[in-house]
């Protein structure tokens, strides 16, 4: 199986969610989905549309015509432009479009291109799949003025995650015309790598963020470009040089 597209985690601690350029506390409780629509930990279910599921998105090549092959999500930042996803979803910017809240071919909260990109140079020269982590920014593909983060809001991000946090995963698999959630505990694959146990991640869930508590902790991707097992996925810890692509992209979203 090919990796997900289809086209150095630290000692324990205390998690802390980064203070995104403008206080996002009060969002982050109203972003988690009702539990009793919550499926057990460990299974993948078609995620229900509410505040979180209309913050992630698809990826698709050039229209919604073209397929969608990765998947993104909203984050934070004062110029309300910013999403995060994985950096080798990010090969082609000038053709990539991005639809939040996708969903049976249908975009509600309309189609975004690619305005900037922010990816780690180690990425650049040599794509070390520890620096698999990116964040664009977007503008309307129509020409319009809006900014993403007022249609449907942005998660903040956050570093210095537990060994064992437990993250929920929104994502589109190439195949799928909704997304999929399913929530687990992580593990560390290595110092750099965090991995989880979700059944039927496929090719097109490369760029789906990671949930802690509300807040974007990493993305799928990484080892292997995110796993080449659809029931066992990655993530490149969330660490400085992210915190910095992150900044870089939020000081440029404008």
């Amino acid at each position: 199986m090919l990796p997900r597209p289809a086209h150095r985690a630290r000692a324990r601690r205390a998690s802390r969610i980064l203070p995104t350029l403008a206080a996002m506390a009060a969002l982050v409780s109203v972003d988690l989905p009702d539990a009793a629509a919550v499926p057990p930990l460990g299974v993948t279910a078609e995620a229900g549309s509410d505040r979180a599921a209309d913050r992630v998105g698809a990826l698709f090549a050039g229209t919604l015509d073209g397929g969608h092959f990765c998947t993104a999500a909203v984050v934070h930042s004062d110029d309300r432009n910013v999403i995060a996803t994985a950096a080798h979803c990010l090969d082609d910017p000038d053709t990539t479009v991005f639809a939040p809240g996708y969903r049976d071919g249908k975009a509600p909260y309309g189609v975004w291109k690619l305005t900037g990109v922010h990816v780690a140079p180690d990425w650049t020269d040599g794509r070390d799949p520890d620096q698999d982590i990116a964040f664009a920014t977007v503008a309307p593909a129509d020409g319009g003025t809006g900014r993403i983060e007022d249609a449907v809001g942005g998660f903040p991000v956050a570093t210095e995650q537990p060994d064992d946090v437990t993250v929920t995963i929104l994502g589109y698999p190439a195949a799928d015309e909704a997304p999929l959630r399913c929530a687990n505990t992580t593990g560390l694959f290595s110092r750099t790598q965090r991995r989880i146990d979700c059944p039927g991640l496929s090719g097109g869930t490369s760029g789906s963020p990671w949930l802690a508590d509300g807040a974007v902790a990493g993305v799928l991707g990484g080892h292997e470009g995110g796993g080449t097992d659809p029931d066992v996925s990655y993530s490149a810890v969330m660490g400085d040089q992210a915190l910095e692509l992150y900044r870089e992209a939020a000081v440029s979203a404008g």
